[in-house]
């Protein structure tokens, strides 16, 4: 199969198809425990979320209430109006989280934070990771539900805002992501498992669906209650 990074992408609708595309926007609707432990139930439950493939720009709205969205621009996040008016916004958002526990509660500008470059993440893996900077290394295999998973350890570059420096994505026999390990930084709650499910081919790129995320235990394996977060997509459209 050669090097794992390029048969992932092969299998996920190939460099080619995703070099001629520039966003994609889903139906969003989210569950599980985080949003509601950081004081934002309810924020994201249903949503609509868009995000450019090339650089990192995301926005949820509606956001918060009706004629608000979140403008998702790496360390520099804002809330705007439907005129494009910024209504508060923040710059250097990762340090607005220092001293965070898994208990402290998000404003709703960390959570527009946290949610986009999450969102920005999920929807530009594998493709992002061919970009100049990232540095990739396969792993053993991972054994798990019968069946083999093949590992990339991959480094960001410190130009892009995510969950942490060091992540771990599992691809099947097919080349689909199946499951995605990282230490949400912002939810100070330690490992979490990934899960992604019921992939669908959309304007020639392969999503995954269905996301659920756990914590992982001290063997790797995932902590099933309670949910962390669920993401389900529907309505996805490329342009």
């Amino acid at each position: 199969m050669g090097d794992l990074l390029d048969f992932a992408v092969e299998a996920h609708g190939g460099l080619k198809r995703w070099c001629e595309l520039r966003t994609v926007t889903a139906h969003l609707a989210n569950g599980g425990v985080v949003f509601p432990l950081k004081g934002q139930a309810g924020v994201l439950d249903d949503i609509t979320v868009q995000v450019d493939l090339h650089r990192q720009f995301t926005s949820h709205a509606p956001f918060g209430e009706p004629g608000l969205r979140t403008a998702f621009r790496g360390e520099h996040v804002a809330i705007e109006n439907e005129a494009g008016e910024v209504v508060a916004e923040r710059d250097h958002t990762r340090a607005s989280f220092a001293g965070h526990t898994l208990e402290s509660k998000w404003d709703r500008l960390q959570t527009a934070y946290f949610a986009g470059y999450a969102m920005w993440t999920y929807l530009t893996t594998p493709f992002t990771l061919m970009r100049p900077g990232f540095r990739t290394e396969e792993l053993d295999p991972w054994h798990e539900d019968g069946e083999t998973w093949r590992r990339l350890r991959v480094e960001f570059p410190d130009d892009i805002t995510t969950h942490n420096k060091v992540q771990t994505f599992y691809f099947d026999s097919d080349g689909l992501i199946r499951r995605h390990d990282y230490d949400a930084e912002m939810v100070a709650g330690g490992l979490a498992a990934h899960y992604s499910t019921d992939h669908r081919e959309v304007d020639g790129i392969v999503v995954p669906t269905r996301r659920r995320v756990y914590t992982a235990g001290e063997d790797g394996r995932p902590v099933l209650e309670p949910l962390l977060v669920s993401i389900d997509l529907d309505d996805i459209r490329f342009a």
